[in-house]
């Protein structure tokens, strides 16, 4: 990190870890659960060391240390802590966690102390607290290891959402080719070309995403594997406290972490489990799984507005043809969304078409207003 004063540096990083070791101490008082308010503790003893670290760097170039109090946002986090319970503040100390995890990476003296893995460390362990708001039921720890499987309603999300954008986009192009020409055979070659290049956008941006995601995963395994290989019991220390995190006795946390450190690889696709919440069998999905669903589920909406015009329909009656198809479909598209929704389907339904044939409307009337002006 490129620092002209090195001194500022270093206080502002003192200044940093006075706040977050005031934080857990207060989240340690305020917490009625003992297991919760250990791993608090524990959190802000780090804290304290780091803080003293940089106290250390700061004498190395002649300057004393400051006595330094919580900053006015720790003050006001505190109060809220103590007066409210840790709960409502979790949410706001995971975000900063995960924002500053990174801070030290390119810190020269911090990477040679070790600080970035613990600060990762830090985040992660607050990360599985506030997943469970900060509290301990039954239960937690198989929940929170199948978050990443539940996925049931998502798809049936993705797949009726899906749908709903091939339809309509796809009516809405046509219909506003339709208010532009006469000519049917135009109309069926322009739904054609859209129900393909949308397709094949739709497919092309869901194999990015996955194939990104996946490259992220692999880094983020990459490091945690070299984390392991360099610091074991540090690795031990932080699976231990998340289990902790998860409702776990210490004892049993520890037992467990001896156990599953022991063998890297098992360790390894341990901590990627329960740090990282990635599955290392899986990294996501396949890339091309993902592109030819999403290519599948647009085209499955899309094709309804072209079916008249594909049987052979003209002219006016294949306009109407293609609303009524296209309505059809919108109102059980929309009818669907209340099975994850819970609302109302017919409601649900009739939204879907108001909005659908708002949006043909529109174009329509475009279509009409640019074909009169080149035609005239």
């Amino acid at each position: 990190m490129a620092e002209s004063n090195p001194q500022t540096r270093y206080t502002a990083n003192i200044q940093g870890e006075v706040d977050s070791a005031a934080l857990y101490r207060a989240l340690a008082d305020a917490e009625q659960n003992p297991q919760l308010a250990g791993i608090y503790r524990k959190l802000a003893d780090v804290e304290d060391e780091h803080a003293a670290f940089w106290a250390r760097e700061l004498e190395k170039i002649g300057h004393a240390a400051p006595r330094l109090k919580p900053s006015l946002r720790s003050r006001i986090l505190i109060w809220m802590a103590h007066r409210f319970g840790p709960g409502l503040v979790l949410p706001t100390i995971n975000a900063q966690e995960r924002m500053d995890s990174g801070s030290y990476d390119n810190q020269s003296e911090a990477v040679a102390g070790g600080l970035p893995q613990a600060e990762r460390s830090h985040a992660r362990i607050i990360n599985a607290m506030a997943d469970n708001g900060g509290k301990l039921e039954s239960g937690t720890l198989a929940r929170l290891e199948g978050r990443h499987r539940g996925l049931g309603g998502n798809a049936l999300r993705a797949a009726v959402l899906g749908a709903n954008d091939g339809l309509v986009s796809n009516m809405s192009l046509v219909m506003g080719v339709a208010g532009a020409v006469a000519n049917s055979h135009v109309v069926l070659l322009t739904g054609l070309a859209g129900l393909a290049a949308g397709a094949c956008s739709m497919a092309m941006g869901e194999w990015l995403s996955v194939a990104t995601a996946r490259e992220s995963f692999e880094r983020q395994i990459a490091t945690e594997a070299e984390e392991l290989a360099q610091a074991p019991e540090e690795e031990m220390e932080e699976l231990a406290l998340i289990y902790q995190a998860k409702g776990l006795p210490e004892e049993t946390a520890r037992t467990m972490a001896n156990q599953l450190i022991v063998n890297k690889d098992s360790a390894l696709d341990t901590l990627a489990r329960e740090e990282l919440g990635i599955d290392p069998s899986e990294l996501g999905g396949s890339p091309w799984t993902a592109a030819a669903t999403s290519f599948g589920l647009f085209c499955s909406g899309a094709i309804f507005p072209i079916l008249p015009f594909i049987f052979g329909m003209s002219g006016t009656n294949a306009v109407l043809a293609s609303l009524g198809v296209s309505g059809l479909a919108l109102m059980t598209i929309g009818g669907a969304t209340a099975l994850f929704t819970g609302g109302s389907m017919v409601r649900l339904a009739f939204r879907s078409l108001t909005f659908g044939y708002g949006a043909a409307a529109i174009t329509f009337a475009i279509g009409k207003l640019v074909g009169v002006t080149v035609g005239g």
